[in-house]
């Protein structure tokens, strides 16, 4: 897989989902998937679709929401994720697929959420127009997309020092899953047919890490980049990450940046 094609569709390796099992879902994951879960109405009994769940953060905090009597289906297109995801919990329904062209039938589920994996869809439109198609009538989707790049100070910095020590191609991994943080750009993305009542909730958020070398180890090893760096390179640019971004490290050696988001969430319509 080309770094372009890698940076495009999020996919990661065996050992990079381990990574981002261990950092990435405290840092960045974990806070948000109480608040999706609560835009898409998620209910006790409700058999509900996480697409793009990746290691399964979201679709452990909706298993304890819909309980027993619940049912909870984990669709990502990446083996490596699944696998890490089946080692939490069993009881959820893991299945390879694409986003595009979900292996479900209409107006299958009770609710449909996807947590920061709409800006990796080759076609995100298809991908609305498929949540919609699984989705029943007068149920809800709730979609959460980073807010800009601009809005994130850390990683904005960090794209910024890629580009100085590697290149253009290099830094655009830490772009990519900024760039449906336009709100004029989510609202004609979501002007889908048989989709109503659209919102979008736009929330504060912190990015946390232990210190400046997990930061880099999360991103570098757990993500896009997983792979592409060789060992100097990575030693470079921890070197000059310890100055470029020491603005965000507290007295405690930990760091702590805003990481903003936005929730979407709409209503298929019942005539639909």
């Amino acid at each position: 897989m080309t770094l372009t094609k890698s940076i495009e569709t999020g996919q990661v390796n065996r050992s990079a989902a381990d990574v981002y099992e261990e950092f990435f879902v405290p840092a960045l994951f974990q806070r948000w998937t109480e608040p999706v879960a609560q835009a898409a109405q998620v209910k006790q009994g409700d058999d509900v679709l996480d697409i793009a769940c990746g290691t399964g953060v979201l679709a452990r905090r909706l298993a304890a929401r819909v309980g027993k009597a619940g049912k909870v289906t984990g669709l990502d297109i990446n083996d490596g994720m699944l696998d890490i995801a089946r080692k939490h919990l069993s009881s959820i329904f893991w299945r390879q697929g694409d986003a595009e062209a979900l292996p479900f039938d209409d107006n299958r589920f009770d609710a449909v959420v996807c947590q920061f994996g709409l800006m990796f869809f080759q076609d995100r439109k298809q991908a609305l127009r498929e949540m919609v198609r699984v989705l029943r009538p007068g149920h809800k989707l709730a979609v959460a997309v980073w807010d800009t790049l601009d809005n994130t100070p850390g990683y904005a910095a960090t794209s910024g020092l890629l580009h100085r020590l590697f290149g253009a191609s290099v830094a655009e991994s830490l772009r990519s899953p900024y760039v449906l943080g336009d709100t004029k750009v989510l609202v004609e993305l979501f002007n889908q047919p048989g989709l109503s009542e659209v919102l979008i909730d736009t929330r504060e958020g912190l990015a946390e890490f232990d210190s400046i070398e997990d930061w880099m180890h999360t991103d570098i090893r757990g993500w896009t980049l997983a792979g592409i760096l060789d060992d100097d390179q990575y030693a470079l640019l921890l070197k000059e990450a310890k100055a470029a971004l020491k603005k965000f490290v507290g007295s405690d050696g930990r760091v702590v940046f805003k990481a903003p988001a936005h929730i979407v969430t709409g209503t298929k319509s019942l005539a639909v």
